[in-house]
């Protein structure tokens, strides 16, 4: 005998599930990775509830949390509208408040950053944080939760991280997600921590698993947004609209939508995208080239706590600026403090190579894509995050205009150095660059290198660039030859250069690339 509750769940739900069925082969079709085990552990994790709950219930609870994950369906809007509302009801609980959101890579936090502050507007945003092609989803309501949240929130975190399109990655997303969720709620020990992340990552063995660990006294609740098994249960109650259910004591669920507006919302972001033709994007080509050396360093772009890596690479990551204006470019390098000699600079490499690497923005400005120039670039952002920052020791400690010349232009020639070996690890056809010899100049360096240290402009960056490929030269041929270990070539992107250390570093380097020796294990 069927229950009443079930036939009631039936009726209410029969026009529905007719019209998801055709819906969902063609999603499935589409996109076939809802069998995935990450997928199912979520799908297969909340099939039934404890009680039923009002919002204002669910409200109450919330307000004495520590973290609150909220799972989003990102398709649809109603999701990040909700999460909006929660931000805002939750900050008139008498504690402060502060958001994570998924949406943006950890990596871009000081864009949006800058456009908490109002240095930037909402176009500007959304292009730099490639909210377009990264994340593709409606904008509008996402940077309806932003500004909420720059109204009534603390602080507004990225999360994220690469690879988003790589199930078998998704591991270390999650990891890396609950690791800023942990040092956001250090950070702010008072608030209550809003997180708003995609709903498969809140499966209990997932970010809450790992969040548990790195919070064990912290309060957490995840609430979960129209679960379908828990919507079609509900539909069976006696009451004609549940708002909310428990399903377990940490564990909420909240009912804005109903299954076939999801998936609807789904399929149409899904036609969107396949009828959309965008230029080539550029960014993806850079990041590889970036990956592909941190795999030959050894590096682990998810390295939280390691003396020898570069903290949280995947975070470091430049942002990519494909086919800028010249009017944008120098905008942005204005804001930051950028005159016109650099302006200059960064434009000559452009002309020369396509590309240019900018430290002080961290960002890459890419005019065209050459593969030499393009493994360059890339190869100096890997030295430009390895290499230790200046302490206030370096700082404060005095020296001459001419010392500090002298620095910098032994900087400069271990940065072309290393910029060039690793193009030539990228793009072996790249031709070596040969010039007088290096070990004989070593020898000799009141006479030759010092002189050429004290030149200025384009002399002082021909100089520099000249010295530097040719060692990068003698490093790539010394390395092929089995004369340099690949751990000695890693060791160069960590070498400080600050104070004398770029000139001892280019000299010993110069000495260990030029002198023979028994050829070593890679």
């Amino acid at each position: 005998m069927v229950s009443s509750s079930a036939a009631r769940s039936r009726r209410r739900s029969a026009g529905q599930l007719h019209a998801l069925a055709n819906l969902q082969r063609e999603i499935q079709a589409t996109d076939p990775n809802g069998r995935r085990k990450y997928l199912r552990d979520f799908s297969e994790a909340f099939r039934d509830y404890e009680s039923l709950l009002t919002l204002a219930q669910v409200e109450a609870e919330l307000c004495q949390a520590d973290v609150v994950l909220i799972g989003d369906y990102h398709a649809l809007p109603t999701s990040q509208r909700f999460a909006s509302q929660i931000l805002e009801r939750l900050a008139k609980c008498g504690r402060p408040v502060v958001l994570g959101v998924e949406t943006i890579f950890a990596r871009d936090q000081h864009i949006l950053d800058e456009w908490m502050r109002g240095e930037i507007d909402d176009d500007e945003l959304r292009e730099r944080i490639r909210f377009d092609l990264d994340w593709g989803y409606d904008w509008e309501p996402f940077r309806e939760l932003l500004v909420t949240a720059r109204q009534h929130a603390g602080g507004v975190y990225g999360l994220d991280c690469v690879p988003r399109d790589d199930l078998r990655k998704i591991g270390r997303r999650d990891r890396h997600a609950a690791q800023k969720i942990a040092e956001i709620s250090r950070r702010h020990p008072n608030a209550i921590v809003v997180v708003l992340f995609g709903e498969s990552h809140l499966a209990p063995n997932h970010i809450p698993e790992v969040l548990r660990l790195a919070l064990p006294d912290a309060g957490i609740v995840t609430l979960l947004q129209n679960i379908d098994h828990l919507y079609w249960r509900a539909a069976g109650e006696s009451r004609e609209h549940v708002e909310a259910v428990r399903v377990e004591s940490d564990v909420l669920c909240v009912f804005n939508a109903t299954p076939l507006e999801k998936y609807e919302s789904y399929r149409q972001c899904i036609e969107r995208w396949r009828q959309e033709h965008a230029a080539p994007d550029l960014a993806p080509t850079f990041y590889n080239l970036v990956d592909a050396l941190a795999r030959f360093l050894h590096i682990d772009k998810y390295a939280a706590h390691n003396g020898t890596q570069p903290v949280y690479l995947v975070d470091r990551m430049p942002e990519v600026y494909s086919r800028p204006s010249e009017e944008a470019m120098r905008k942005l390098l204005e804001r930051k403090g950028a005159g016109e000699k650099e302006m200059k600079e960064i434009q000559a490499r452009i002309e020369s190579g396509g590309s240019c690497y900018v430290p002080r923005v961290n960002a890459i400005f890419v005019r065209e894509f050459q593969m030499v120039g393009g493994a360059e670039e890339a190869a100096r952002f890997v030295h430009h995050a390895c290499r230790p920052p200046a302490s206030s020791a370096d700082e404060a400690t005095a020296s001459s205009e001419r010392a500090k010349r002298e620095e910098l232009f032994y900087t400069r020639v271990v940065e072309h150095a290393l910029g060039y070996f690793g193009s030539r690890l990228l793009y072996p056809a790249r031709p070596g660059v040969r010039g007088f010899n290096l070990g004989a100049l070593s020898a000799q360096p009141q006479q030759a290198v010092k002189e050429q240290s004290r030149f200025t402009g384009a002399k002082f960056a021909f100089a520099t660039e000249k010295l530097g490929y040719m060692l990068g030269s003698e490093l790539y041929d010394a390395y092929l030859a089995g004369r340099l270990s690949k751990r000695y070539i890693r060791s160069l992107f960590f070498r400080k250069l600050h104070g004398s250390a770029a000139r001892s570093t280019y000299f010993q380097t110069v000495c260990r690339a030029r002198t023979p020796h028994k050829e070593v294990i890679a």
